[in-house]
């Protein structure tokens, strides 16, 4: 179990990076027990109160689970941690993205995103319509601008998810963007085709400003589908070449 001294100035942020790092990916395995305190303090270099902190937020994540006299062992991430671990996963400890992980992500927003739409119809406020309307304006003047229009594209999903006034949705929406915002320039190109179909913003804001679900719903997923559609065709072509 290779170890390195630690050496920032938050000692307990360094000793939680690289455990998280053993766990996620597989250098630790479910069932394997982590050394003591005493013994990952001198591995680590660091004091105890350093160890113990790194292990509560490991324990809170639900990476690893301590019980009194047989010590700490690690868990399986895939049934005992939530959303927040998601963009852990995303690049491989050798740095490059995890395109399983990606597609997964994609996959998850695209479930998500026509009934964050629908959700929105049916409770915004005037704000939230006129906010939607207003982002996609903004779009409208920067058509062919495909950085500025992925930007405001968040945007304008944020507005949608707050709309929607639903946490668990907003939850899973924060724990996406941190994950997209590893990667977004990357995505920018293969998602050329939704993020320039501002028509389909457009008729979003209507729909939501018009209370109209149904029509929410069926413009937001099939705008998603475009994008998922194109990402997960070039995952398949990488997938195929590293094969």
């Amino acid at each position: 179990m290779p170890f390195r001294p630690v050496t920032r100035r938050s000692l307990s942020d360094d000793v939680f990076e690289q455990l998280l790092d053993q766990i996620v990916h597989g250098k630790m395995a479910p069932g394997d027990k982590l050394p003591a305190e005493r013994a990952l303090c001198e591995m680590l270099q660091v004091n105890r109160g350093a160890v113990r902190e790194a292990l509560k937020r490991l324990s809170q994540m639900g990476l690893i689970a301590t019980q009194h006299g047989e010590g700490t062992r690690v868990l399986d991430f895939r049934e005992s941690s939530s959303l927040e671990l998601l963009p852990r996963l995303l690049f491989k400890s050798g740095g490059e993205i995890d395109l399983a992980v990606v597609r997964s992500l994609m996959e998850l927003r695209a479930a998500m995103a026509p009934d964050i739409a629908r959700l929105c119809a049916r409770r915004a406020s005037p704000e939230i319509a006129a906010g939607l309307a207003e982002v996609a304006r903004r779009m409208e003047r920067h058509e062919g601008e495909l950085t500025t229009l992925q930007a405001l594209a968040l945007e304008f999903w944020d507005v949608l998810v707050r709309g929607a006034d639903n946490i668990a949705y907003r939850l899973a929406f924060n724990s996406l963007r941190v994950a997209y915002d590893g990667f977004q320039e990357e995505l920018a190109e293969v998602l050329r085709g939704e993020l320039e179909d501002v028509p389909s913003y457009r008729a979003i804001a209507v729909a939501v400003a018009d209370v109209d679900e149904a029509r929410a719903r069926q413009i937001a997923g099939e705008l998603i589908a475009r994008g998922t559609g194109a990402l997960l065709e070039a995952i398949a072509a990488l997938e195929s070449d590293g094969a």
